[in-house]
């Protein structure tokens, strides 16, 4: 953010709306998606969680930092390096920034602290499924446990490096993994569950049947971000030049 703000390298026109075509604004609308869903982690943290009431507040402490320091980048880079930014945006500061903030994120841990939490967290929900009731669930051995957690870290490593190598542009990929996942565990999956949970009250009372709707439209959402979502996914990796795949050229 600083290196844009002060090399500004791009058209500092700024515009509060612009005409664009469905395609295009649900793009973007599946970044913004991908910023915000974390959800299938909730579980893990409120079970490790030594007052698990308290999550709510946590929950809400960090919404509310995350959305500020996104509208703030947001706004910075945008003000600096106009409509064409690069995606990510390390890249829109030059080539020789765009190196320097890299290594400097790879040093303090950034990137890989970033990755892992993902990987892990899928790692956790296969391993616990897999030996959920069962004594090893308690006990580490070499062979069973620790040789079973490296074998599923293996393979998940490995496929998500295979998926991100042929889907090179960032933009493009985020937009898949929001389209696939992020619609239906951070909205689909909600509504269904409180559906489920209320479904001999779900007219009960005015306030259940304000619930209800609102559950239904978060069902509703999350199918058509996943439809919607894939559509145009799809669209832009098929339209992106061939030869990006599996390379180490610049995909900003």
């Amino acid at each position: 953010m600083i290196t844009v703000g002060v090399q500004r390298p791009g058209n500092a026109k700024v515009e509060v709306t612009v005409s664009t075509s469905l395609y295009r604004a649900f793009l973007a609308v599946t970044d913004i998606m991908f910023a915000y869903a974390a959800h299938p982690a909730f579980f893990g943290f409120i079970s490790e969680m030594k007052t698990p009431t308290d999550w709510p507040k946590t929950l809400c402490t960090v919404q509310l930092i995350s959305t500020t320091l996104y509208t703030v980048t947001g706004v910075v880079i945008y003000r600096s390096a106009g409509q064409d930014v690069a995606s990510p945006a390390l890249g829109s500061g030059g080539p020789l920034m765009a190196k320097v903030v890299g290594l400097v994120a790879i040093l303090t841990s950034q990137i890989v602290i970033a990755g892992v939490i993902n990987g892990h967290i899928a790692c956790k929900y296969i391993h616990v499924r897999l030996f959920r009731g069962t004594e090893h669930m308690h006990r580490r051995s070499l062979f069973s446990i620790i040789g079973t957690w490296v074998a599923i870290s293996l393979v998940l490593w490995t496929s998500a490096w295979v998926i991100a190598e042929a889907v090179p542009v960032f933009n493009n990929l985020l937009s898949l993994i929001t389209s696939l996942f992020g619609s239906w565990f951070s909205y689909g999956l909600c509504g269904v569950f409180w559906l489920f949970i209320n479904q001999r009250r779900w007219f009960s009372s005015p306030r259940e049947i304000f619930l209800t709707i609102v559950n239904f439209t978060l069902l509703g959402m999350g199918g058509c971000l996943c439809g919607l979502g894939l559509y145009v996914s799809g669209r832009a990796i098929s339209e992106e030049p061939a030869g990006g795949s599996f390379s180490c050229a610049n995909n900003a």
